[in-house]
């Protein structure tokens, strides 16, 4: 792990965090002679001027190889841009924050001393990930402008500079007391989860039994939520255990693990192929990939429903191109509730799927992991519901479940379930699957497909998380080798 360093423009003595604490001028002629090259900088200096100490600090600790909080590329935009959000009513209402006034807060690594306004906080954080930040909030019809921008020490009042004393302490009291581990990790893994997350890739029996695999190969796996990833090189590896998409963090912070060389699953290239079915089913035509009659629509007019229903028939699947865990996927039975659903997801997306119907009591779930399966799932469809999942029922949410070795899986569903997974790449994937008169047809690649503990784990057991670790310790171990 990194140990962690504050600079400060002149005086050390504004934070009590014993020798953690030096001046611009100490970090400036010291720290290369001291070949410290794992080390961490929150760069506390002023940077609202162009060449100002806090820019050279930056400057400085990104060619000395030290991992630096904020980076350049945050100082200019924070400096240079119009850092103005407009985040919509129903993005705080999701997340249970009440805005009823204009506002301002202070953030400071991601925490704020306003509670209601934490969530926000973490998010922003995320977004522009500098030690200090004054957020500004102005109500508008339908949402906030949300002004960010930086600030340094020498603005704050005498309360926020006690609260933010208190931040950093627990910054560089954490990073100390992982210093003092007796217990020795050839590698670092930030794996990526969301605790709020109603649906997410894994559960928490699942994410703990990662963390002793890892262990048993030398890997120590931190569990981290988005916010708390503001500086991933300091890890080996990213493991993304949060539901991704392409407009998401998720999708940011996997291209700046590749960008930062860590051993990434999900990879950026896997998770822009699977989010969006387009590219998929494009793909499945074109690498002949048994897949179910499937059609791009991009107009909305009585041609182009007639044409669907003549070449797909009704009943008929439509799909928004980026969806999970069955939402945003609709079932219609006639040619009116075709065109109005049609035109609802067209002033969403400009390209609707259409897809042939076919029901069966199960879909298959076959895990693979570089090109092998690992797991295989049969998950039955919701009780009076033709998908696995209903989202409109409490009570029967999902179906049942199945969990087989996968050398009792249909060799037609195995070899579907390989040809999918190789049209995406090399990660860890899962690919559902319907099974109909002894024939596979591949519904799509999930790339952050559930492992659960006590699903899809139910055959394997412990053995299902070190065959994951073991190819994260098989990457490292050629990653170090070149």
């Amino acid at each position: 792990m990194l140990s962690t360093l504050f600079v400060v423009d002149q005086n050390a003595d504004v934070l009590p965090l014993a020798n953690n604490v030096v001046t611009f001028e100490t970090y400036l002629q010291e720290y290369p002679k001291l070949g410290e090259s794992k080390l961490r900088v929150i760069n506390l200096c002023d940077c609202d001027r162009y060449l100002s100490q806090g820019y050279y600090c930056s400057l400085l600790a990104e060619a000395r190889n030290h991992q630096v909080l904020p980076s350049l590329k945050v100082i200019n935009g924070l400096r240079d841009g119009d850092n103005a959000l407009f985040l919509s009513q129903a993005w705080f209402d999701k997340r249970g924050i009440a805005i009823t006034d204009d506002a301002e807060l202070i953030i400071c690594m991601g925490e704020t001393q306003q509670p209601e306004f934490s969530k926000l906080a973490a998010y922003l954080f995320q977004q522009f990930p500098a030690p200090l930040l004054k957020v500004t909030l102005q109500q508008q019809d339908k949402g906030v402008r949300v002004q960010v921008q930086r600030r340094d020490f020498s603005t704050l009042q005498v309360a926020q500079l006690e609260f933010c004393t208190q931040v950093l302490g627990h910054v560089h009291a954490t990073q100390w007391n992982k210093r003092k581990s007796h217990k020795k990790y050839r590698w670092d893994i930030a794996m990526l989860v969301d605790h709020d997350e109603k649906l997410p890739p894994s559960n928490k029996g699942a994410i703990s039994r990662f963390v002793k695999a890892g262990e048993k190969l030398g890997i120590k796996v931190h569990p981290l939520e988005a916010a708390e990833l503001y500086n991933l090189g300091q890890y080996d590896g990213l493991f993304i255990r949060e539901t991704t998409a392409i407009d998401h963090h998720t999708y940011r912070l996997a291209q700046e693990a590749e960008q930062k060389d860590l051993v990434v699953i999900d990879d950026p290239s896997s998770i822009l192929r699977c989010c969006n079915k387009v590219f998929l089913h494009d793909a499945f035509n074109y690498k002949k990939v048994p897949s179910l009659e499937t059609r791009f629509v991009s107009q909305c007019n009585e041609q182009v429903i007639d044409k669907l229903i003549a070449e797909l028939s009704l009943p008929m699947v439509l799909k928004m191109p980026e969806s999970s865990f069955s939402k945003g996927v609709f079932k219609v039975k006639t040619k009116e509730e075709l065109g109005e659903r049609l035109q609802e997801l067209m002033s969403v997306s400009a390209i609707v799927l259409a897809q042939a119907y076919l029901y069966t009591d199960y879909d298959w779930r076959i895990g693979v992991l570089n090109g092998r399966a690992i797991y295989a799932c049969r998950y039955h469809m919701a009780r009076n519901h033709w998908q696995i999942y209903n989202h409109e029922s409490k009570r029967n949410f999902s179906g049942g479940f199945d969990t087989l070795p996968t050398f009792e899986v249909p060799k037609a569903v195995l070899r579907a379930a390989l040809k999918a997974a190789a049209v995406v790449g090399n990660g860890l994937y899962g690919i559902d699957i319907k099974e109909h008169n002894g024939k596979a047809y591949v519904l799509e690649v999930n790339d952050n497909p559930n492992i659960d503990q006590g699903v899809e784990d139910k055959y394997l057991g412990d053995e299902l998380y070190m065959q994951v670790m073991s190819e994260f310790s098989r990457r490292l171990e050629a990653r170090g080798k070149k």
